[in-house]
């Protein structure tokens, strides 16, 4: 890993298994061999996650056939996933990490300073 704690191009993706919007248990394992896109997000309906699921959702049919199967993920429950993706008619997983284990381990949760205040939360943007 990078010495930000995120991980930088060729590094190998830290492991995790997490509920999708059914409750379902996705691993990354389950994607071995294969290249996938893990991206994080703060909260699910709101206006810039919403904005990144719909290309993800727009494009998806250029990740199928790639063979590049897309996974969403924030800290909201099964529930909020279940209504984001109707609202939206997302077709992809959208995985709750509840704890934020998973997006810290990835360097997409920690602290962060906005306009040179410090607080926790995702930091999941473009570099």
């Amino acid at each position: 890993m990078s010495s930000m704690g995120k991980l930088a191009a060729g590094d190998k993706a830290p492991a995790f298994t997490l509920p999708d919007q059914d409750g379902n248990d996705v691993s990354l394992a389950d994607f071995a061999g294969q290249e996938v896109v893990v991206y994080f997000y703060p909260r699910d309906d709101t206006p810039g996650c919403t904005k990144e699921a719909c290309q993800f959702n727009d494009n998806l049919q250029a990740f199928t056939k790639a063979k590049v199967p897309v996974l969403g993920i924030s800290a909201d429950s099964a529930e909020k996933h279940q209504k984001f993706q109707a609202k939206y008619d997302l077709k992809f997983p959208l995985l709750t990490d509840a704890d934020h284990s998973v997006g810290e381990a990835f360097g997409a949760w920690g602290e962060k300073t906005l306009y040179g205040k410090k607080s926790i939360g995702s930091s999941a943007r473009p570099s």
